[in-house]
This record gives structure tokens, sequence and C-alpha cells, in this order.
């Protein structure tokens, strides 16, 4: 009769381990062949299964075997007794431990990734797929239990082996999964053992096979561990872990994170949790967010829980539990907290639209005067700006942050100053050396976005988007700024001709909620897009968000660009009427500041373009005056102010070919490729001369960036195959029917095929051509179809 000492496990789970399936073929050819054979393993490697295979087998051809599980439960004399007598096979399984002499020793070590796909055939019924075999191996280091029980969803069965374990084992598999189990010291401390007395516990815990070979939970243990392990015993294991490591000043986040959502309080853990804030602040403010509020509803609301609370969620973006926990804080009794708060309430602000209110609350902190005095210039004040700056306030520390925060406000300061030609360096050097200091602190705005915004008013491209993406890439400023510094890498990319990466950063933000600032400058960055891409129906879309915004938004210095191009969307769509108290606002903010060329030339530059699209010859003349009175400031002043005499020319009728392509040539310099192309495309339209014609279309694809590459030598007049040649055969006959003066409707109903679809043919045309508007794209096309060479 067999004696099997355990609970059968069910007919389908079948041994898979290599050494298991020679063992029971080995027994199946000759079962009553002599045995004393010792199973030694983990728990959890297949001992049990093993056994009720064999007793299956040995009953079948009606051989007694002893059969003998968890062997390492019984004392040696219990076990003697056991097997007294027993004359036919033996075999005992138990957990590592020494073998007596005269056993054969049969050692189950973990699956590999084919046996475990076996494993999971023979479970599931199915065959396995590879990459679901790999990822199980990984997550059960091979170990057969966490495998199937992960299969089939019982990891709920380790909750009564694991309330069974011995105590000290336990809180090494707890302490193990909160990420300590590599900490001799704490790990002494806490199970209350010398050094000499752990490798017991340890090797205690390597038999449940909860382990992996470096003594780290694996992956499904650990969910085993925290899921399913008595929660009070995990609890105060893991309270008593961070205890000891605020005792001696050592990092508590990991710890920390495993009693988040455990309804831990008390003095304890909330300093655990605020401790730990302190740590992630850095570099997750969301999760720093997370361990603020459980401090405070573990029972901590002082004021640095309280602030630390407000900075993390303006840094994540949360801008109105910032905003309410700040306002919360001027109430304070002590001026620290009121300070704090007012710093926290004025950021928020500041990303709200609210420059000039949120430079009162900077500079009623006494604490920051250089973002007060930044937020000063923003709003026309240029002499309480030098003022803050020419006396701070006493007792604050010079910091690197309080530097460069400095230096950025200075930078500012000197940009409305006289022709600014050190602005831009300065700002650069403020975010370079903010770049190590900024991990959680709060900003109204970062200098790399000030510097960027310096440099597409002054035309250094290259260099706005460098700095941004280095704020981008180190994470300066948080969430909070990702999303300016992103959408003002559109705003470079989209003034340097490059639509598509534009659009990229656009929809990178899109469908985020946005603040008033962020709001303005992705909804004209849109619409700045739509206009470039001759999209009609886009730019109507666009225009009544990016109005809806700038009523919103309060008109400041830094918010310039976004008016510019919202003048001359509303010329496009007849609503520049609208706009005129913001201009009027605009240009009293930079009267107050005694018309800083740095900041009046580009905003002139799209006026200039907005009263061409209305067909104003007189604002058109004054603009032109205002940017040739700043032309010597610089070779991006003087550039504007040549293509502004250059567009009065072209309007006029009157234009020599050589000097507009010039013109145009030194706007594509300065990186600005669509407005170059526009200029010699428009003139090339307004041209009666047929060779100027083809100059000017020429040039202007070439500005575009899409002109074919030339051999030296060859003609300057390009063929009418090299544009005609890359259009299909529908697109030819779409062309032909459109020049000759058809409507798309009247030409699908020819074709027959929608007005639609023609619409679609002609975009494509346009993009293969390079053509920047429907204007200049039908020039084109009439220049090439009527060539002698066209196809």
């Amino acid at each position: 009769m067999n004696n099997l000492l355990t609970q059968v496990p069910p007919p389908h789970t079948v041994p898979v381990h290599p050494a298991a399936r020679q063992l029971l073929d080995r027994v199946t050819a000759e079962p009553a062949a002599p045995l004393r054979l010792a199973v030694v393993a983990p728990g959890g490697y297949g001992k049990s299964v093993l056994l009720a295979a064999l007793d299956r087998r040995y009953r079948a051809a009606d051989v007694d075997a002893v059969l003998v599980d968890d062997a390492d439960r019984l004392g040696p004399d219990q076990l003697e007794d056991l097997l007294a007598g027993a004359d036919g096979p033996i075999v005992v399984a138990h957990r590592p431990a020494a073998v007596a002499s005269g056993w054969t020793l049969l050692q189950l070590g973990p699956l590999g990734v084919e046996d475990v796909a076996q494993l999971m055939s023979a479970v599931t019924g199915s065959p396995a797929d590879p990459a679901a075999a790999a990822e199980l191996h990984a997550r059960s280091g091979g170990v057969p239990r966490l495998a199937e029980r992960a299969l089939l969803g019982r990891l709920e069965e380790f909750r009564p082996e694991l309330d069974e374990l011995d105590d000290d084992v336990l809180r090494y598999l707890i302490a193990a999964e909160a990420g300590a189990g590599r900490n001799l010291d704490l790990l002494c401390a806490l199970l209350d053992r010398r050094p000499d007395q752990l490798p017991a516990i340890v090797e205690g815990a390597r038999a449940t096979g909860l382990l992996a070979p470096d003594d780290t939970l694996l992956p499904l243990a650990a969910v085993a561990v925290r899921d399913f392990g008595p929660p009070a015993r995990r609890l105060t294991t893991v309270q008593r872990l961070v205890e000891l490591q605020l005792a001696n000043g050592l990092p508590v986040l990991d710890l920390a994170l495993s009693l988040l959502g455990t309804g831990s309080s008390g003095a304890s853990a909330a300093a655990a949790f605020a401790a730990a804030a302190g740590e992630a602040l850095p570099s997750d403010a969301r999760l720093a967010t997370q361990l603020f509020e459980a401090a405070a509803e573990a029972g901590d609301r002082s004021p640095a829980v309280t602030a630390g609370w407000a900075r993390a969620a303006a840094l994540s973006g949360d801008l109105d539990t910032a905003l309410r926990l700040g306002d919360g804080m001027l109430g304070a009794a002590d001026a620290e907290t009121r300070a704090a708060g007012a710093e926290i309430a004025a950021t928020v602000l500041a990303h709200r639209g609210e420059l000039a209110r949120s430079a009162e609350l900077y500079h009623w902190a006494g604490r920051a005067d250089a973002f007060s005095a930044t937020a000063l210039v923003g709003t026309g004040d240029i002499e309480g700006a030098r003022r803050l700056l020419d006396s701070p306030a006493p007792g604050v520390a010079p910091t690197l942050f309080a530097g460069a925060a400095t230096r950025m406000a200075r930078g500012i300061v000197d940009s409305v100053s006289g022709c600014a030609t050190e602005t831009l360096s300065t700002l650069l050097g403020a975010a370079t050396m903010l770049e190590p200091a900024l991990g959680g602190m709060l900003l109204p705005d970062s200098p790399a976005a000030l510097a960027a915004l310096v440099a597409l008013h002054t035309g250094e491209l290259a260099l706005a988007e460098s700095v941004l993406s280095r704020a981008l890439a180190g994470g300066a400023g948080g969430d909070l700024l990702a999303v300016r510094h992103r959408l003002l890498l559109g705003w470079v990319a989209m003034t340097a001709g490059d639509l598509a990466t534009a659009a990229e950063h656009r929809d990178a933000v899109a469908g985020r909620p946005l603040e008033a600032r962020d709001e303005l400058f992705f909804a004209t960055l849109e619409l700045g897009l739509a206009r470039r891409a001759s999209d009609l129906v886009g730019l109507q879309r666009s225009w009544n968000r990016a109005y809806q915004a700038s009523m919103r938004q309060q008109t400041d210095l830094f918010t310039l660009l976004p008016l510019g191009e919202l003048a001359i969307a509303a010329a496009r769509t007849g609503a520049f009427a609208k706009l005129s108290g913001q201009f009027e606002r605009a240009h009293g903010l930079l009267a107050r500041l005694g018309e800083p060329p740095l900041w009046t030339v580009s905003l002139v530059w799209h006026e200039l373009h907005a009263a061409i699209t209305l067909e104003d010859a007189d604002a058109v003349k004054a603009h032109l005056a205002t940017l040739t009175t700043h032309a010597h400031c610089g070779r991006h002043p003087r550039a504007l102010a040549t293509a502004a005499q250059g567009w009065l020319a072209v309007l006029g009728g009157t234009f020599a070919p050589d000097a507009i392509t010039a013109a145009a040539a030194e706007l594509h310099d300065l990186g600005l490729r669509w407005d170059a192309a526009r200029l010699a495309g428009q003139a090339a339209i307004r041209t009666s001369d047929r060779k100027a014609m083809v100059q000017l279309l020429e040039a202007a694809r070439q500005f575009q960036g899409t002109a074919a590459r030339r051999e030296p030598g060859s003609s300057s007049e390009p063929a009418a195959g090299a544009g005609l040649a890359a259009l299909s055969e529908r697109e030819l006959e779409v062309a032909r029917l459109v020049v000759e003066g058809l409507t798309y409707k009247q030409a699908g109903s020819k074709l027959f095929i929608s007005g639609k679809t023609v619409e679609h043919h002609m975009a494509r045309i346009r993009g293969k051509l390079g053509a920047a508007d429907r204007r200049e794209l039908l020039a084109t096309l009439r220049e090439l179809l009527t060539r002698p060479d066209a196809t």
C-alpha cells in the first residue's frame, strides 16, 4: 500500500521538469526496481506534483512504495519509524537540507523557457506562445508553482502559506518586497538579530521558493507577498523599516511607496510620507504630490507639508490645487508661511496670464524680487523692475538658483534698453546656470523659454531650438513648463517653415488641459499652421479658439508673437477690428518701455502683413517706417526692413526681381524659409516679365527647400518635366483643368470624381511643387504647362 503524505495536486497538473520526467520514464519501465530517492527543492518547484505522478504509476503497476512529502517537517525519529520495514521503493521529498548517506539525490531546479511553455500547454490545453512563455518565465523565475498560479489567476492561494511562515522569514520577505532585502544592517535591526544569525533566516526564505538566485523576490512572488501576505504584519513591518531609516537619516522613498494606499496614519507614517515626497520632488512631481497628500491625510498639516504639496501640485500641472493651498497659506500667522504661499500663488497667476498680479505677489513675498522684476518688465514697468534689482531684499541666500534668476531678470531688463545686443547671451547663460539647480524648483517662466522668445524675436532660430531642447530633455520646471517648452519648439519650427515638425510639437500637447498662457501659444500655433498651409477652413476654425484665448490672457511683452499671428489671421478672416483694443494695449506697453527694437520689430512685421492683406497702403507705409527706424540694430531688423520695402514695391507693381530675390535670400539665411518663399512667390505672380517670373518661382522653390539639385553648368531655367515629372497622370489631368479656369466641382465632373477629390489632388500637387499658397501654385502650373517641353 502506498503512503502519500501530501494533498495530491489536481489531475491535470503533470511534472514538466526534465529530471522529473526522466524519473517517471524509468519507474514506468521498471516499477519494481529498488529505489531510495530524496527529492530536494524549495517550495513550489514540483516535488508534490512529482510524488503524485509516482503514486499513480506505482499503483498502476501494483507496487507497494513509500512516498513521503514534506519530510523536512518530520523529526528524524518520525521519519525512521515511517520508513521502518519498507522493502519497496522509497521516495521522500523535502526542502533543501543535507541528505543522509545511502540515498540517491534528485534536485529540482527552476524550469527553462521551453519547460515553462510545456507547463502553459499542459495547464491551458493549447500551444504556448513563445513570447508569452518567455515573459512568464521572467516573472516566475521558472518556479512551477508561481507560473501555474499566475496562469490560473490563483495567486491568492499563497495567502494561507504566507500565514503559516515563520515570523522572521515572513518579515524578511516583506522587507525584500519593500526594497530592503539587501540592507544587512537594516535587516538586523528589523529582526533584532546579529549578522551571524541572518543566514539561517535567509535560508528559510530561500526554501519558500519565492526568491531568485540573488535572494531578491521574484516578480510574481513580490505580488503575492504584497497583495496576499498578512496585512497587519506587513504594515507593522514596513512602518518599522521606515522608522529605522528615518532615525538614521537614510532614504525612505521605496519604503514609503509600500505604505501608499494602506491607510497608514500617525506621526511615523506622516514623517515617512513627507520625507519620501521631498526625495521624489526633483524627479517626479506627480508622485511627490501623492506623497505630500498622504502625509497630510496621515496627520501632518504643517506649513512645510502644505507648501511642499502646493509646490509639487504646481510642478505636475495641477494649478487648481496649488492655488487653493497657496491661497490658504496667505492667512497664516507666521511670515515665512505667508511668503511661501504668496510665491506659489504668484507662479500660478503667471501661468494663467495675470503677470501684473503675479509681480505684486512676488514683491509682497519679499523673497523673489528677480521674478517680480521680470514680470514688471513684461507689464511695462521698467523703472519698478530696475529698483527691485538695484536694491534686493535682505536675507536672501546667494544660491545658484537665486543667482540664475537674477541673471535672467537682468537679461529681460536689458532687452528693453537700446538694441539689446547682449540680452540673448545673458539669458542663455542663465538657462545653463540654472540647469543643475532646477529639480523641484517652481518657476513662473524658465530662462530657456525667455531666451527662446528673445531668439524668435531676433531671428536666432537655431539657438532657440537648442536651448528649448535642452530644457525639455532635462525636465526644467517639471510638467508645468514642459508644455511651454514644447509649444515654443513648435513656434520655432513654424517660423522656420518646418510645418511638419511644428505640427508634431503641437500634436504632442493636443488634448491636455492648458493654462491661459499655454492655450494662447497653442491656439495661435494652430492658427499659424493653417495660414501657412492655405487651409481656409482650418484658419477659420482655429481663429475662434485663438481669439478666445487672447481675450483670456492679459497683453504682456512675452505674448507679442501670438498677437502678431492673430493680426494676420484676423485680416484674412475679416475680423481685424476685433483686435484693436489688444493692439492699443500692446503698443501702449511698448511705448512705456521706450519702443524697444527687440520686441517691437517682430510685432510690426506681422502688422505689416496684416495691412498687406487688408490692402491698407497707409498702414503698410507706417509699419515700413517703424521697421526702417530700427534697422540699424542688427541683421534681423535690417532684413525685415528690406523685405518690407520689397513687399511695398511688389504691391506697387514696380520692383526689381534681383532686389526681391536678394531680400528673400536674406530672410532665408535667417531661417525664415516660409517668409522668404512667400515674398519671392508673390513677386512672381505679380510680374508680367516671363523671365523674371521664372527666376522668382525658382527662387521660391529653393527657399522652401523643395528645388531639385542641379549639376554645375546646367541651365538656370528648370525644365517643365522637372516639376511635372513628379505628378501622376491623374494629377496632370486635374492640373490642366484647374489652370484652364474650371472650379473643383467642374473639373471633378469632367473626370467623374468629386470636387473634394480634386481638392485633395491639388493639395498634393502644391506639396510636390513647393508652392506656398494657391495663387503661387496656379502661377507655377501655368508656367510649367505652357512650356514646349511640357508633357
